[in-house]
């Protein structure tokens, strides 16, 4: 009787093994085609906004010269008022913010570039870097693996990269998609993975 319970669990976990082992092949061809995805767009332009399921899109990058005639013009902080009602011109208020002037462009941000990315892998994920944080396993970044998803600010609210391995990451950052060695500064206290 011991010996046909040793058989059956033998024959089990042969038969159980290379299930795994087929699990884990799968898992690491998703993650191999999400990275490959990402570097792919290399040097395509960074645009705030920018990039979707299938590819990069019309985003917005701020101007250098806000001079340029593609750049609608923003009035001045002493104009702001109903000068066509014949009333006095109303001073904008102290804290004000500065208004950037912005142009379209096609291109990625740095959650448009994760969205293309692990669009390649049948994964669909949240356009914010926020809400792509809130997504997945956590993982210590002790822990990461390729294919994790690296974050910045509170919350992961500010930008979003994808680790690669050996200690790189590619992100959608100004000036284009670009891989880099791991930042540090910022970083959220944990990395998501989405592939486990």
């Amino acid at each position: 009787m011991k010996r046909i319970v040793a058989v059956v669990i033998g024959l089990a976990l042969s038969v159980a093994t290379p299930g795994i082992a087929s699990a884990d092949a799968t898992h690491q061809q998703a993650i191999n085609v999400v990275i490959a995805r990402a570097l792919s767009q290399r040097g395509v332009p960074f645009a705030y906004g920018g990039g979707n399921i299938s590819g990069p899109s019309l985003g917005t990058v701020s101007v250098d010269n806000p001079t340029d005639p593609t750049v609608s013009a923003v009035p001045a902080a002493d104009t702001f008022g109903a000068t066509g009602l014949n009333l006095a011109p109303v001073a904008a208020p102290a804290a004000a913010p500065a208004v950037e002037p912005r142009v379209s462009r096609v291109g990625f941000d740095a959650s448009g570039l994760v969205v293309y990315a692990f669009a390649g892998a049948g994964i669909k994920m949240p356009r914010s870097s926020g809400e792509q944080y809130k997504v997945g396993q956590k993982v210590l970044p002790s822990q990461a693996l390729p294919g994790d998803l690296i974050f910045y600010g509170p919350d992961g609210t500010q930008s979003v990269a994808l680790f690669i391995g050996n200690g790189q990451m590619v992100e959608g950052t100004e000036p284009a998609v670009t891989v880099s060695p791991v930042r540090t500064a910022g970083m959220a206290p944990y990395l998501t993975r989405i592939i486990s």
